[in-house]
Formats: structure tokens, sequence, C-alpha cells
């Protein structure tokens, strides 16, 4: 489908299915993989290399963080100038970002191959743990300029109108990274650095397959000859923001975490958190998901001042996000244990016990959680990224540290309710942010005669 008849006439309920489902497909079946890739790891290399795992994967996902701060920064202005109708503006942004990303990938692939145990060890890890952790990382460095724009790619096709095409890349990735680790990790017996191949390799083969419509110059979207100049880049960095703030943010956190977990309970303690994340890997890229697909349809409306279309979309994504956020705070209250065991081995009996009492108190974050995920989703959608930036720092970092030690007291308990808390105090200011927009479009309306609003309607 066109993307000016998809995201200008399509009715908003079928938008959204024709949109969010194929987005929470993807991001479902890219849980799944998350999911069978920590099972793998923890049933077939042991709870030790679960740890390393856990350990590394907050710099893990820094790799990414520059590529996500360009391909999100970027995917917000292009969807805006072309609800501008600027296609030649949109595709010197989009051919900008795609060099700048593989020239980061380039230089932080670099400094992570070099660095891989300097990294680990600063985390207090014993020599084994930093000799399995930078083995996994030293993989993902290699493979850095070829993954990083994946995450890109996958905007910019469903900018295009060409949702069913990135779901299917999406699927093909969890597809093969999982028979590939398998075959790596159980066929052919390699360390954890199989796990790590096995992902790159995937991930590899999708971006060129993902990049094949826009080879062929038959997108919306086509490679120009770039031109990077300081207002291209200050557009693509500030509306990138947020979301590079939560991930540094939010790893730098989880590697203080980690570090507080050592002390008080060794590795069964990170491991114990280990599942923790794996088991939120389950729902947050879903609703991750659910949001980011309807983030273009959101700046193309904007961008063509369709204020009253853009509070349709956001009233279903509010929705869906709160239906399927108390539905995982349900399976993840009575179903703790078998989600445990997917990760640790039934001999492992206290480990077992920690996890699913961690577990039971982690769960309660996802009563509030969608509140914050949608509202920072659709400020970075209408190009507020300070105000996105403001939920997401605080939801990954200044919330996260403060509860780290006022429920410090608490010993481990603390730090399995510390989620729970920043998610609700999180919410809250969520809320403020939400209303405060509001009133101001409502002045905004008024003053040019219209009863229009930019943001969801709050009742």
């Amino acid at each position: 489908m066109d993307y000016k008849a998809l995201y200008e006439k399509t009715p908003p309920t079928r938008l959204f299915v024709i949109v969010a489902i194929p987005g929470i497909i993807s991001m479902l079946v890219s849980s799944l993989y998350v999911i069978i890739d920590g099972a793998f790891v923890g049933q077939i290399l042991g709870s030790e290399a679960f740890a390393a795992l856990t350990l590394v994967m907050p710099l893990v996902i820094i790799n990414f963080s520059i590529a996500d701060l360009i391909g999100v920064g970027s995917s917000v202005p292009i969807a805006i100038k072309l609800g501008e109708k600027d296609e030649e503006g949109a595709n010197n942004i989009f051919s900008s970002a795609c060099l700048m990303i593989v020239g980061a990938g380039i230089v932080l692939g670099v400094i992570i191959f070099i660095f891989a145990e300097s990294f680990v060890r600063i985390i207090g890890a014993d020599e084994q743990l930093v000799l399995m952790g930078s083995q996994y990382l030293r993989v993902y460095a290699a493979f850095s300029p070829f993954t990083t724009i994946l995450f890109a790619v996958d905007n910019y096709l469903r900018i295009c109108g060409k949702v069913h095409y990135s779901m299917v890349v999406n699927i093909l990735m969890a597809v093969l990274s999982i028979s590939l680790e398998f075959l790596f990790l159980f066929v052919l017996r390699f360390g954890i650095w199989g796990a790590a191949l096995g992902t790159c390799l995937g991930m590899s083969i999708c971006v060129i397959i993902a990049f094949v419509p826009f080879f062929r110059g038959k997108m919306q979207l086509r490679f120009t000859r770039p031109r990077i100049d300081r207002k291209t880049m200050r557009i693509i960095f500030m509306n990138g923001a947020p979301t590079f703030l939560n991930n540094i943010a939010g790893r730098f956190t989880e590697i203080i975490i980690n570090v507080f977990l050592l002390r008080l309970g060794g590795a069964m303690a990170v491991s114990a958190y280990g599942v923790l994340m794996y088991a939120d890997s389950i729902m947050q890229p879903v609703l991750y998901g659910l949001c980011d697909s309807l983030q273009p349809a959101v700046g193309y409306n904007h961008g063509a001042k369709n204020y009253r279309r853009i509070s349709a979309i956001m009233r279903r994504c509010f929705g869906a996000c709160a239906v399927l956020s108390m539905a995982m705070a349900a399976i993840m209250t009575f179903a703790k244990e078998p989600i445990v065991s997917i990760f640790v081995r039934a001999e492992d009996a206290a480990l077992v016990a920690l996890s699913v009492h961690a577990l039971s108190l982690f769960a309660f974050a996802y009563l509030t959680r969608w509140v914050s995920l949608a509202t920072q989703s659709y400020m970075s959608a209408i190009g507020k990224p300070g105000h996105a930036a403001a939920i997401s720092l605080s939801m990954v970092l200044v919330f996260p540290i403060t509860f780290l030690f006022l429920l410090g007291p608490l010993g481990l308990d603390g730090l399995w309710l510390n989620m729970p808390f920043t998610c609700l105090t999180t919410a809250v200011l969520a809320i403020v942010i939400l209303r405060t927009h509001y009133r101001k479009d409502m002045s905004a309306g008024a003053s040019e005669g219209s009863s229009t609003l930019s943001g969801p309607e709050i009742k």
C-alpha cells in the first residue's frame, strides 16, 4: 500500500491493525528469539555462562546505541518531511543517516574489540566470567559495521509502508539466528562466542535482504548523494537523543546494578537478575514494537497537521499498551516457575528459588510501565525530543539510581523492587508531561479556531 494512502486515508482502527499488528508480531518473534538465546546459553552452557551473558549484554546494547540514535533520530524527520511533501529532504536525511550508522559501527566495533576484557573486568567479574564475556563481546564488535544498521532499516521500511516486508525480515532474522545458534552450541559445541556468532550471522543476512528494495530504487526513500550539514545532524541527533539516552543511561544503570548484585549475592544473584531481564524481554519489546510501528503514522500526520487523526491513533496505542502490559503482569505472577525453568537448570535449586522470588516482585512493574513507554514514543513522534528525553532518563537512570539507594536496606529484595517503583514514579511524570502538552495544544487549537488536538485525549 502507498504510504500516503496508508497514513492519510486509512481509518484509524484499520491503520492500527495494518501497521501495529505486524510490528507487534515482529517484536514478539524477536522476543522469542531473545528468550531462546538465553535458554540455550543457560541450559547448554550452564549458569556461569548465563551470568557472563547477563554481565555483558548492557555492553552489547551500547554497541547498538549510536545506530539507534541515528536510526530513530532520522526516522522522525523523514516521516515529517514526507508529510510535508518534501521528498528531496527526506531522501537526504535517509542517505546521510545510513552512511553515519556504518561509520559509527566501524568506530565502536574497533573500540569494543580492543578493550573487551577491560570492560568486563571493571564491572568486578572474576577471570572466568571475564574470559567468557569478552569472547561474546568481540564477536559482536567484529560484526558491528554490518549489524548495527538493521534496526534503522526496519524503521525506514515501515516509513515507506512496507510493514509486512519488515515483519518478514524480523521473523527471518529470528529463525536464522535460532537455527545457527542451535547448530553452534548444541551440535558443534562451540563456547559462548557461538551464541553471538549465530545472532550476528542472522542479522547480517537480514540487513542485506532489508536493503534490497532500496537498492532497486523502487521505494519512496531513495539513496542520493548525502549532504551531511549541521542542520541535518542537529535534527537527527535531537530526535534520536531520547532513544540514545535511554540506551546509554539504561545500560549504565544495569552495570551499576550488576556491581551491587555481585557484592550482595555473587554470580547466582547476577543469574537471577538475568532471568528477570529475559522475562522482561518477552513483553517490553512487544510494547516498544507497538509504539514504534505507529511513529511514522503519527509523524507523517503531524507534518500534514492532521491533529484529529493523531489523537485517534494514539488512543488506540495507549489502550493496546495497557491491555498487553496488564496481561504480562498476570503471566509473570501466575507462571513464575515455568518462566524460570526456561533459563535455569532444575538441579540449580537455590538459583531457581531465588529467581522465582525475584520474579514475583518484579511483576508489579508492568502495572504502570506502559504509561511512560507510550507517552515517550508519542513525544518523539511529534518532534518533542526534550519531553521524550525527560521521561526516558527518569525511567532508566534517575529513578533507578535513586531507588537503588532508597531500597538498599532491603538487600536483594530492594533490587528486585527497583523496576516496579521506577515504573510507578515515571508513569506519574509522564502523565504530568502529557497533560501539560494537552493544555498547550488546546490553547494553540483555540487560537487557530480549531477544536482538534495534537495529542491523545485524556479523560
